[in-house]
C-alpha cells in the first residue's frame, strides 16, 4: 500500500528580519482551500520526467509550460530543446481514470532517449513516435493499443523498439522498409500476460517492467503472468446510463496469486525457451530479473511469505541453474528488492545487520554459474538505513545511493567505492534525492520549510541550481515545533506540532492528529511535505496539527519496521497516544476534550481504529480506508499478517468492521468509486456495520476517482470537506464530553 500522492504545494520565503524591521509590516493574506488546490501548485510545477541521455551529456525535463528543457551539464544553464507547439502532439495523456492515475502514480515515462543520443521516442496515447533532434521531425512508428502499461524500449543497438500490445511482447524494426511490427511472444489467452506487469506486482513489488533486452539485441527475457486463477474484482462506472464494469485481477490474502514463469525469445520470434527456477507451488514471486551477459540471466526469487530471498544465475540454452546467494528473516524481509549485477559483482541491500545496508558480492565473470557468489564486504555500516541505490558503476567500482546517516530525519546523497571508502556528495541540511548519469547528477533538495530546488552537480565540484520554486510573499507560514517522545519500550518517536500563532495557555486550541502510521512510510522528516499548506490553513483557522511516526513505519531499521509484524493496531495506536499525551502535557494551549484525527489509506484505517478503540476523539475523517484486511491484496497484507488461515484472530482483531459498533465521535468517510487499490467495498462494508449498530455517519464519494483522488476540482472539494468537518465539530466548545 502506498500513501496517496498529493499535488506539490507552496511555501512563503520570508524576508530577512532586518529588512522586515525596516519596512512597515505587509498585510498577510489568509490561505484558502481554493488557493492551495484549485489553480495548480503555488510554487510552480516541478520539472517532470528528469532524464539523462545514455552518454550522460544531455539532461532533459518537461516544464510547466509544456516545453522540453535541456540543462547544460557543466554550467547548469537551460534552453528549450523542443517547443510546446512541437511537443504537444507527441505527449498526450488520454485514457480512463485508472490509466491516467497509473501513469502518474507509477511514474510511467512519456519519452525515452535513443542509444545514439540523437533521437527520442515519445509515447502519446498509445502512439509511439521517433523524433529526430537534428531536423525536428517526428515519425509515428507504432500503435500500442494502450494508454498505460505499454512499456516501450529501444533495443541496445537502437535498431528496434519493443512494447506490450494486447498482453503480447511486440517489436518494430526501425530500419526495415515500412517499419514492420512483429509479435515475438504472443498471448494465446486473455489471462496470459507476456512481459506485462499486473497491478499487484506494480503496486507492492515496485515492478516497473517485466521484460529486458539481451546486451547483444538478439533476445528478450520476459515474465509471463498467468492471471487465470486470480479472483476478479468488479470496478463499476456508475456515470453512464447503462453502468459498465471492468474486471480487475486482484488476489486477496490467501487467494491464488498470478503464476509466473520466465521465458526467453529471439527477436525473430519462434519458440520460447522457458527458464526453470525453484518455486513453491508456483506461488513465489519474481520481483527482479535481468541479463548477466549475452547467455546468462539472473533471477531473484521471493518466497510467498516474504521471509526468503534468493538470487539465481540461469543459462537458458542449457537449463543450468546456480543459486548465488540467499537472505532469510524470521518475520519479513525489507521490501527493497533491487539488484545490480555486472562485471563480476553483485550489489544489493538487506537489513541483516539490523539496518538496511549495502553489500558487495563477487562471482566468476568468465564462468558465471561456477558456484555461489562470495560476500566481499558490507559496503555501509551503522545505525541508519540506505534508501535508493541510484547508480552502480562496475567499471569504476563504486555505487551512488541515498541514506539517512547522521539523522533519521534527513536524507543525503553518498558514494561508496567497492573497497568500502565512503563519501558524502550532497551538502546542506534536509532531504536530498538524486538522478544520476555516468558523471554528473541532479540533486533535488528541500527542507521542512523550503520547497525543492534542483541543482546540476559533479563530484568534487560546486552544484549549480537550474530550477527553484516561485517565492510567494502574500502568506505567512511558520515552522512546526519538533518533538521527541519515548514509546512504551523506550524507542524514540519523532513528531511535529504546528500551533496557531498567538495562542495562550488556556486550553482553547483543538488538536488534529494526522498520522499515516503504516509500513513503508516515513512522514516526519526535514523535507518539504505536500501537507504543509493544508496544515498551515488549519492553523490559521485556529487548529493545532500533530504528525508523529510510530513503530511499524520505515526508515529506522529492522526492529522499528517489524513492530508491524502480526500487529496492525495496538502498537501503532499506543505510540500515537504517547505522543498526543506528551503534546497535551507540554502545551497547555491545547484542549484535550477537542481532539480530531484524519488520515488517508492506511491512515484512514488508523482513523477508524482510533475512533473505535477510544472515546477521546470528537471528530475524524477517513479517506479511502482499508476496513477489513481480508479485502486488501495478498502481497502487502501477507507480508505483515500472514494469511487468514495462519492468523485468523489477527485478521479478526485488526478489522475495524468488527469494532464499528464501538465508534465514538463524528465520522466522515470519503472514497472514490473507481479506487482500484483500496476498493470502495471497504467503505461499504464499514457503513453496513454502522447501520447494523445504529450509529450515524457522514459520507462523501467521488465517482470514478481512484485512490489518489486527483484533479483540482476533486482536491478542492475534498479538502473543503475536511476543513468544514473539523470546523463544525471541533471549534465550538462542547458542553460535555466532546462527543
Amino acid at each position: 500500500m502506498t500513501r496517496a500522492a498529493a499535488p506539490l504545494l507552496a511555501l512563503v520565503l520570508l524576508f530577512p528580519l532586518a529588512a522586515a524591521a525596516a519596512k512597515p509590516a505587509l498585510q498577510q493574506k489568509p490561505l484558502t482551500v481554493e488557493q492551495i488546490y484549485a489553480n495548480g501548485p503555488l510554487i510552480g510545477t516541478l520539472p517532470k520526467q528528469l532524464t539523462w541521455s545514455p552518454d550522460g551529456k544531455h539532461l532533459t525535463y518537461i516544464d510547466e509550460g509544456g516545453e522540453m528543457i535541456e540543462v547544460d551539464a557543466d554550467s547548469g544553464r537551460t534552453h528549450v530543446l523542443i517547443s510546446r507547439q512541437k511537443l504537444a502532439p507527441l505527449i498526450r495523456e488520454g485514457g480512463t481514470e485508472q490509466e491516467l492515475d497509473h501513469r502518474a502514480r507509477y511514474h510511467m515515462a512519456d519519452y525515452f532517449w535513443a542509444p545514439d543520443n540523437q533521437h527520442l521516442m515519445f509515447d502519446s496515447e498509445g502512439q509511439l513516435w521517433i523524433y529526430n533532434l537534428a531536423n525536428g521531425i517526428g515519425l509515428q512508428v507504432a500503435f500500442t493499443n494502450s494508454n498505460a502499461g505499454d512499456d516501450p524500449k529501444f533495443s541496445p543497438d537502437g535498431t528496434m523498439i519493443s512494447y506490450i500490445r494486447d498482453h503480447s511482447l511486440t517489436l518494430v524494426r526501425l530500419r526495415d522498409p515500412g517499419t514492420p511490427m512483429v509479435v515475438v511472444a504472443p498471448s494465446t489467452k486473455p489471462y496470459l500476460w507476456n512481459g506485462e506487469v499486473d497491478w499487484v506486482y506494480e503496486e507492492e513489488l515496485d515492478v516497473r517492467s517485466n521484460y529486458f533486452w539481451s546486451p547483444d539485441s538478439r533476445n528478450l527475457a520476459f515474465l509471463q503472468m498467468d492471471e487465470g486463477q486470480v479472483p476478479l474484482y468488479p470496478l463499476e462506472d456508475f456515470i453512464p446510463v447503462h453502468a459498465t464494469v471492468s474486471m480487475q485481477p486482484y488476489p486477496q490474502p490467501g487467494d491464488q496469486n498470478p503464476e509466473v514463469r520466465l521465458g526467453v525469445v529471439s527477436t525473430k520470434g519462434g519458440r520460447v525457451t522457458w527458464v526453470r527456477v525453484p518455486f513453491t507451488d508456483g506461488q513465489d514471486y519474481i520481483p527482479r530479473f535481468g541479463w548477466v551477459d549475452e547467455k546468462t540471466l539472473w533471477v531473484e526469487i521471493l518466497s510467498r511469505d516474504q521471509k526468503h530471498r534468493s538470487l539465481y544465475f540461469v543459462e537458458p540454452g542449457s537449463g543450468e541453474v546456480q543459486e548465488k546467494l540467499k537472505i532469510d528473516d524470521d518475520k519479513f524481509l525489507d521490501d527493497n528488492y533491487d539488484v545490480s549485477v555486472g562485471g563480476g559483482h553483485i550489489v544489493l541491500t538487506d537489513w541483516t545487520s539490523g539496518y538496511n545496508q549495502l553489500y558487495l558480492y563477487s562471482y566468476d565473470q568468465k564462468h558465471p554459474l561456477s558456484g555461489p557468489a562470495k560476500l566481499e564486504r558490507q559496503l555501509t555500516k551503522g545505525e541508519f538505513d540506505v534508501g535508493d541505490v541510484y547508480n552502480v558503476n562496475f567499471d569504476g567500482g563504486f555505487a551512488d545511493y541515498a541514506a539517512n546517516e547522521g539523522s533519521p530525519l534527513e536524507q543525503q546523497l553518498w558514494q561508496v567505492s567497492f573497497n568500502g571508502r565512503q563519501r558524502r556528495l550532497s551538502t546542506g541540511a534536509g532531504f536530498h534525492e538524486g538522478t544520476f548519469s555516468g558523471g554528473a547528477y541532479v540533486d533535488k533538495q528541500s527542507t521542512r520549510m523550503d520547497p525543492p530546488t534542483f541543482s546540476i552537480c559533479h563530484v568534487d565540484a560546486a552544484c549549480r541550481v537550474f530550477w527553484q520554486t516561485r517565492a510567494l510573499q502574500d502568506f505567512h507560514l511558520h515552522p512546526p515545533e519538533s518533538l521527541k517522545v519515548k514509546a512504551q519500550d523506550g524507542t524514540t518517536l519523532y513528531a511535529t506540532l504546528l500551533l496557531p500563532e498567538g495562542t495562550r495557555p488556556d486550553g482553547s486550541v483543538p488538536l488534529i492528529v494526522n498520522p499515516y502510521g503504516g509500513p513503508g512510510e516515513q512522514g516526519v522528516q526535514d523535507r518539504w511535505s505536500d501537507d504543509l499548506l493544508f496544515d498551515e490553513l488549519l492553523a490559521q483557522r485556529g487548529f493545532a496539527v500533530l504528525h508523529a511516526d510510530n513503530r511499524g513505519m520505515s526508515g529506522r531499521g529492522r526492529a522499528f519496521a517489524q513492530a508491524a509484524y502480526r500487529n496492525f493496531g495496538p502498537v501503532q495506536f499506543g505510540d500515537q497516544l504517547a505522543v498526543i499525551d506528551a503534546a497535551l502535557t507540554q502545551h497547555p494551549e491545547l484542549d484535550a476534550k477537542r481532539l480530531g484525527w484524519w488520515g488517508w489509506s492506511w491512515g484512514g484505517t488508523f482513523t477508524l481504529y482510533a475512533m473505535t478503540h477510544s472515546d477521546r476523539f470528537t471528530a475524524g475523517v477517513a479517506v479511502a480506508p482499508v476496513t477489513d484486511w481480508r479485502d486488501y491484496d495478498s502481497i502487502y497484507t501477507e507480508r505483515y499478517l500472514g494469511t487468514p488461515d495462519q492468523d485468523p484472530q489477527g485478521y479478526q482483531d485488526f478489522s475495524v468492521i468488527n469494532s464499528a459498533a464501538r465508534l465514538k465521535g463524528h465520522l466522515l468517510l470519503i472514497h472514490g468509486t473507481g479506487d482500484d487499490n483500496v476498493h470502495f467495498q471497504n467503505t461499504v462494508q464499514f457503513i453496513n456495520a454502522l447501520v447494523q449498530a445504529g450509529i450515524p455517519y457522514d459520507l462523501q464519494i467521488f465517482p470514478r476517482k481512484t485512490h489518489s483522488l486527483t484533479g483540482p476540482v476533486v482536491r478542492t472539494e475534498l479538502y473543503k470537506s475536511i476543513l468544514a468537518y473539523f470546523e463544525r465539530y471541533l471549534m465550538p466548545v462542547p458542553a460535555s464530553g466532546g462527543n
